[in-house]
């Protein structure tokens, strides 16, 4: 099948042609049908099937010309990263239309996206807390989207965005197609279904947690941090077929750390993006991981949603994630369009109990690898590394009281204070033994 097998417009399938796409994915397939019919659509495929794609062609296939300036489109997403990249693959397919693309998010001057917006955008991409900024600011309108997307939803909530997920829902007029799309589900994704969409149509590529197929998953078991830098710098001096790596972290204080150490091992070649670096840091980490200038690419979980490189070779989880669900989008990130990746996870004896939850929720193993030759094996560990050591507790046991006196006693009678008034005339009779008087006052003649 072929994208011209689609009942799409010229302008569709002339911009598909010069982008060189023309088979379309399982998802892509799936959703086109479901969407042009106007139903409410939950669509389930793993991360690098082409999900941006799905949702986009049938809904500019939709779209039709008007002198509104407000959005008839609106697509929420959890992070700026992936505002950016929707906007560049929107752009990209309606290069032959009218229709205007935007794209706003947080970390900018809110005045200038206010002005940009106010020109006018008929598909708007943006994050919710950005969204919620110009609606209250009275520079974006909701009332005429007509159809509404919300991507990476278990993202979304995940980062606590379900407040202000609601509020926009409030904004948004009655009558409108809803769609979601993700790689993974949850309860509060059930509870956002059953609350706002009507009766949607699933949609599923694959059952959520299932991997690419044309990702090869491998593990090697190291005893701790200093072995994990001591086998990646090995992996890396080794196999050059890593010519594009994305290495993934739990924290950005450990991003932070590997990063030091990796920009060692390859002098120049890494890049590093977490949330603490600043939007044009970010950005500009990503395009030369793009175009090759980096080798190496470290990154956190929330900002793995927002990136879509091509020909990622190879994964490395240097740690494992504590939900299931992000090691799956983590390794989606290679093995895209069709392509073959590998997935390599670092995994210590910590870690043990994280990757048994993730073979369960695969419903698979991943095959243990053995480690190099020569490897050197750290006896250092870090803080967090280091044994608890339990002191114990010994109670020392009081003596019982014998009595019900305490501590208190009666004072001896010398030390005994009395508040007694004593006058001037006993005074004088106990130091003289006889009244003494001052004199009486003579009376003036």
């Amino acid at each position: 099948m072929t994208f011209r097998d689609l009942n799409l417009s010229n302008p569709l399938w002339n911009a598909l042609d010069e982008a060189g796409l023309v088979h379309p994915t399982s998802i892509q397939q799936k959703a086109f049908p479901a969407i042009t019919s106007g139903r409410d659509v939950l669509g389930i495929a793993q991360t690098g099937t082409g999900k941006t794609i799905a949702f986009l062609l049938p809904l500019l296939k939709m779209w039709s010309f008007t002198r509104s300036r407000h959005p008839q489109i609106l697509i929420v997403v959890p992070t700026r990263e992936l505002v950016v990249q929707i906007v560049e693959v929107a752009n990209l397919l309606a290069k032959n239309m009218n229709a205007v693309v935007k794209g706003v998010y947080g970390g900018t001057n809110l005045k200038t996206q206010a002005y940009e917006l106010a020109e006018g955008a008929d598909l708007l991409v943006g994050t919710p807390g950005r969204l919620l900024d110009l609606a209250y600011h009275g520079t974006l309108n909701l009332r005429a989207v007509k159809k509404l997307v919300i991507d990476e939803v278990d993202e979304m909530l995940a980062l606590g965005f379900r407040k202000q997920l609601t509020d926009i829902l409030e904004l948004l007029p009655e009558k409108r197609q809803n769609l979601l799309f993700s790689a993974t589900l949850s309860e509060e994704v059930d509870d956002i279904l059953s609350e706002h969409f009507n009766d949607p149509e699933v949609v599923e590529a694959a059952p959520p947690g299932t991997p690419l197929e044309n990702i090869t998953q491998l593990q090697y078991r190291v005893p701790n941090f200093n072995t994990k830098v001591n086998l990646l710098g090995r992996l890396l001096a080794d196999r050059h077929e890593m010519d594009k790596v994305l290495v993934f972290v739990s924290t950005k204080a450990l991003a932070d750390t590997l990063f030091e150490k990796v920009d060692v091992m390859v002098p120049g070649m890494a890049g590093i993006i977490h949330s603490n670096k600043d939007q044009n840091f970010r950005f500009n980490a990503v395009r030369q991981f793009k175009e090759g200038a980096t080798r190496v690419l470290i990154a956190t979980d929330i900002i793995a949603r927002g990136i879509d490189v091509e020909d990622v070779s190879h994964v490395v989880n240097f740690d494992l994630p504590e939900e299931p669900r992000d090691y799956i989008h983590r390794i989606g990130r290679t093995g895209r369009a069709g392509k073959q990746g590998q997935a390599l996870s670092l995994v210590s004896d910590f870690e043990t109990e994280r990757l048994a939850q993730i073979t369960a929720y695969m419903d698979s193993e991943v095959p243990v690898s053995p480690l190099p030759d020569g490897l050197v094996i750290s006896e250092v560990l870090t803080e967090s590394e280091m044994p608890e050591i339990k002191m114990k507790n010994v109670l020392v046991k009081t003596p019982a009281l014998t009595d019900n006196t305490g501590a208190f006693h009666e004072k001896k009678a010398k030390n005994l204070k009395k508040n007694i008034k004593v006058s001037h005339r006993q005074k004088m009779m106990e130091k003289y033994g006889k009244p003494k008087t001052r004199g009486q006052k003579q009376k003036r003649k």
